[in-house]
């Protein structure tokens, strides 16, 4: 233990009278930690004096602000299962918790958000400290978190839902996440771009970038949960992303993207609903530290925005110095290249303000300006002339800053935000040369870091010009120009390299006779991570993304990309093959499985039996000599049993009162009779064990031989070929 540590705990000892972590046995949870009183008369002050809330709505608006936010869940899209698991939510779970009163607070029938499409998203008054702690919503906790967990479930605050859709994203678009992590944006970005179930590959993709290196890998995580091999994660500060470059008919040409993400950090003020920290800490300061940071980081995504593309600017803040005041600086920087869209009619049921025109900057003394040319020189470094609102009538009106969407927490019960939607029309007026040695894409000037000396005006001129002023005087503090770019830092872990496969890479032919794969299945999007040694998995990237990788490996630091397609298996090689398929793409390669070994279990639906699932269902497996086996992902089983109608739950201690692991709802009827079958099928799948012909690799697990009924499922096996299941099979995974 350091020096400071040692101090800090004597004087948490000489404080408390006891040692620090100990605490009496009737003080309770809370004790020890001062309640945090939500109030900030600073806050109500300032938002009082701007007027973002309609007259006479104040009070209701803080009254707001200081209930707890509403639990908020999104069911993914794009899968197949998503229609099954909103018809187990409507018809179980939603019922069942209707009705019941915690803690003397009654609970409202869950609700969809009438503004997000075909009812995949919902919110109820259930706080999440009381869907954490209450017994009685234990189940419902649980089934949200294994879903969550499975990648069918986000759990997902309501408005941060909006900025996805209003982008309007397409299959074949390239879109950019400037600041992605957590990642809850961007899984819905993947979902948009894979709405089309029947093309695994879409000509799209999706570069999620965050300037965290730990953070990143939380995004990795939000990411992998929806295998798709369209995504890649990148570690980078968003303000100085590198640009990137695309390899088409011989040349290189720059990347522009077609759709961009700006969801910047800010000071976060409409989230004191569930943070409340922000209640003690909150000051005018903390916008004006940020405004020069947003703007930058805005600066550069319009620059890597293909002209006719659409950018999302959102922020969780309701200072109109971190919302408007920089949508005003990015439109006067452009000169007309960008406009803001009218986005009122693409979200029908969704309430908001528009945005505001007129707007003060006080500092965190309660001092008040309205124009740059009241704030006093010795303030200049902290105030800056973009953070006030255009003086030219004219040019302010053009900008249509009303077309700006700002959230209010009392209009729908949800969490403070502003989004605004802005649509290129042209380069912007610093980019309209390119780089000696480079070519742009047709239509879409490239991005120079600087500009051409001899095209820049060179007298001492504060304004926006249509060209970056380079000789700059460091005692004139207004500089409208566009920042110069930074060096690249990177930061973190080492990555493991990303090493496509070659045409003649002796590892693939035997994949490719064991899987029957066609010639023209592209080979060359595989992908390890290792040069030397034994390839232990195998990924697959689309096409795009191989550009990508390949022509800037040197420029951009990447933390993971691709979806695991095959995991050594050294049990496959009396077959032929020392790769099983990954659970990850049993719906991508469903006709691709082999007569032994690893192979593909489908599920069709028979529409005659409703109450089986409407849905096909592919789990990866093993085929033996005598038996079969599925391999389940382990967040993944709770789910597979749950859409054939069998429940398991946990308590807290991931036990039952009578001892046993798992606590089962279901037809006990058929679970006796699946218990007597699988006791059978154990004793003839004996051989198959002793022979070693299935085997456990890697993040799934096959059926253990105590547990047939909950975790897999074994069959005889009359004739080859690939393996159909029905419900009664399907129970038994």
């Amino acid at each position: 233990m350091g020096r400071k540590n040692r101090n800090r705990q004597r004087a948490q000892q000489d404080r408390d009278g006891r040692p620090e972590g100990k605490r009496n046995r009737d003080d309770g949870w809370g004790a020890g930690y001062s309640e945090i009183i939500k109030e900030n008369k600073l806050f109500e002050h300032y938002y009082t004096e701007l007027k973002i809330v309609p007259e006479g709505e104040f009070e209701e608006f803080m009254e707001a602000m200081r209930e707890p936010l509403p639990a908020t869940i999104r069911i993914t899209g794009y899968k197949s299962h998503a229609k099954e698991i909103l018809h187990t939510l409507k018809e179980k779970y939603f019922k069942e918790v209707q009705d019941l009163e915690v803690d003397g607070q009654k609970i409202e029938a869950p609700q969809p958000l009438s503004w997000y499409p075909d009812e995949l998203a919902w919110h109820t008054n259930l706080s999440r400290k009381i869907l954490r702690k209450s017994p009685l919503l234990e189940k419902f906790h649980q089934f949200l978190v294994s879903e969550t967990e499975s990648g069918n479930i986000s759990r997902q605050e309501a408005v941060s839902m909006i900025p996805p859709l209003l982008l309007k994203i397409e299959p074949q678009h390239k879109i950019l996440d400037m600041c992605a992590a957590p990642g809850s944006k961007t899984a819905q970005l993947i979902e948009m771009l894979h709405s089309d179930m029947d093309v695994p590959f879409p000509e799209g993709f999706v570069i999620a970038n965050d300037v965290d290196n730990k953070r990143c890998y939380l995004l990795v995580h939000q990411a992998k949960r929806l295998n798709s091999p369209c995504i890649m994660v990148v570690n980078h500060d968003a303000s100085s992303i590198p640009r990137l470059h695309l390899e088409q008919d011989g040349k290189k040409d720059v990347l522009f993207y077609d759709r961009i993400l700006c969801d910047v950090p800010c000071s976060g003020d409409g989230t004191m609903r569930k943070n409340i920290d922000v209640w003690k800490k909150w000051t005018t300061s903390n916008s004006l530290h940020l405004h020069g940071l947003q703007t930058r980081i805005a600066v550069r995504g319009v620059e890597q925005l293909a002209v006719g593309g659409r950018m999302v600017y959102s922020t969780c803040s309701l200072n109109p110095i971190e919302d408007e005041a920089v949508i005003a600086a990015l439109l006067e920087k452009s000169e007309g290249a960008l406009e803001l869209a009218d986005a009122s009619a693409d979200l029908p049921g969704l309430k908001y303000m528009p945005g505001i025109t007129s707007w003060k900057v006080m500092t965190k003394e309660g001092q008040w300006f309205s124009d740059w040319s009241e704030v006093p020189t010795s303030r200049h470094t902290q105030i800056r002339p973009t953070m006030f609102p255009p003086t030219d009538p004219e040019k302010l009106a053009n900008m249509k800053l009303e077309r700006c969407m700002r959230i209010l927490p009392h209009h729908q019960n949800t969490g403070g935000f502003f989004v605004a939607v802005l649509v290129k029309k042209a380069p912007m007026p610093w980019n309209r040369r390119y780089p000696k040695g480079e070519t742009p894409a047709e239509g879409n000037p490239s991005v120079p870091d600087t500009p051409d000396p001899s095209e820049v005006k060179k007298d001492n001129v504060c304004g926006f010009s249509s060209v970056t002023v380079l000789h700059i005087d460091m005692k004139c503090s207004v500089c409208y120009s566009p920042p110069p770019p930074k060096k690249m830092k990177l930061f973190g872990f080492k990555e493991d390299p990303f090493v496509f496969l070659t045409e003649d890479d002796p590892i693939f032919p035997p994949i490719q006779a064991f899987y029957n794969l066609s010639p023209d299945f592209p080979k060359l999007n595989v992908l390890t991570r290792t040069h030397e040694g034994k390839k232990r998995h195998l990924y697959m990237v689309s096409k795009e993304l191989r550009n990508v990788l390949l022509n800037n490996s040197e420029r951009m630091k990447v933390i993971n990309t691709g979806v695991k397609v095959w995991s050594r298996n050294t049990d496959g090689e009396q077959f032929g093959c020392a790769f099983r398929l990954a659970q990850e793409v049993g719906h991508m390669l469903f006709s691709l499985s082999p007569e032994m070994g690893s192979i593909v279990l489908r599920y069709l639906p028979d529409p005659q039996d409703l109450d089986a699932p409407q849905c096909p269902i592919d789990l990866c497996g093993w085929r033996g000599k005598t038996s079969i086996r599925a391999f389940v992902p382990r967040n993944e089983r709770l789910h597979y049993l749950r859409m054939v109608g069998v429940e398991v739950f946990r308590d807290k201690q991931g036990k039952r009162k009578d001892g046993s692991t798992e606590t089962q709802e279901g037809s006990t009827k058929d679970a006796a009779g699946l218990s007597q079958e699988a006791d059978l099928l154990e004793q003839e799948g004996e051989e198959t064990e002793q022979t070693g012909s299935e085997s456990n690799t890697n993040d799934t697990e096959p059926v253990s031989s105590s547990c047939v009924f909950h975790w897999g499922w074994r069959a005889r096996l009359d004739t080859p070929g690939l393996v159909d299941l029905d419900k009664r099979s399907l129970s038994q995974l």
